[in-house]
């Protein structure tokens, strides 16, 4: 058994893109963390979240260091599977290795939180875009009001969100 893999592959898996990724070593190609963001993408996009998981750390395990897009890459899509601890240990994970969280990332964690309805969690990621005194993307407010205004799936946990980004209701008695 040879370790040119990294361990990338529990359960023998001769998916084309382990297959490539393979040859590419094998003839000192530079391998980047663009490509292996692309290639964690697209495990991903296959429902095959282990193997994200093996890529994303074959990036430290070669010696390259994850970039934002790479972590906002795992955690938003952590969130898309319900894994929420993990999105929090992605980002505890970046924080710790001297990787700033920039506005994209936070905002599209926020977003992604918001449309699976985790709240809460979405309300200390719009604290940490405060605290970093990062700004909020139109696109962010705009999921904001459609989710917690009006005929909004989310009005009644409005007031979970901070004070700040609560949509005004409309009140039947103006």
């Amino acid at each position: 058994m040879h370790h040119s893999s990294y361990g990338l592959c529990r359960n023998n898996c001769t998916d084309e893109a382990i297959e490539l990724f393979k040859k590419l070593r094998a003839t000192n190609v530079k391998i980047d963390v663009m490509t292996l963001n692309i290639m964690i993408s697209a495990m991903f996009k296959t429902r095959r979240i282990e193997e994200a998981k093996d890529l994303f750390a074959t990036i430290s395990a070669i010696g390259l260091v994850p970039s934002v897009v790479t972590y906002s890459l795992m955690m938003t899509n952590f969130i898309k599977e319900g894994l929420l601890a993990d999105a929090d240990d992605t980002f505890l994970v970046m924080e710790k290795a001297g990787c700033a969280p920039n506005s994209s990332l936070l905002n599209q964690v926020v977003r992604v939180l918001l449309e699976k309805g985790a709240v809460l969690k979405a309300a200390t990621y719009l604290a940490k875009l405060d605290a970093k005194q990062l700004s909020v993307e139109v696109s962010t407010i705009s999921l904001i009001v459609s989710l917690f205004s009006g005929e909004g799936k989310l009005r009644e946990h409005v007031e979970l969100l901070p004070v700040k980004y609560q949509p005004p209701q409309s009140s039947a008695d103006n």
